[in-house]
């Protein structure tokens, strides 16, 4: 389980990269942090069911930031 968070922060830290690239900095951030968090999650050689328990925690924290954002701050139909 320590390499799949491992892996998880690999893809964050590209995904980082392709933010930053694209001169997107608030989500290049965001990614950055995801990225430190999954790979010292990573290293921290904890037990199985500690690795679910996080990602779980990670999982809920996600969906309630998102639905968070998508209601109450994203503008419907703002196309830029």
């Amino acid at each position: 389980m320590d390499r799949v968070f491992r892996m998880l922060g690999f893809w964050t830290g590209i995904f980082a990269v392709m933010f930053y690239v694209g001169d997107m900095m608030v989500p290049s951030v965001l990614s950055l942090i995801q990225t430190v968090f999954f790979l010292t999650v990573g290293y921290l050689k904890l037990s199985e069911r500690m690795y679910m328990y996080l990602f779980g925690a990670y999982l809920t924290v996600f969906m309630i930031g998102y639905t968070w954002y998508s209601e109450f701050i994203l503008v419907p139909g703002f196309g830029g």
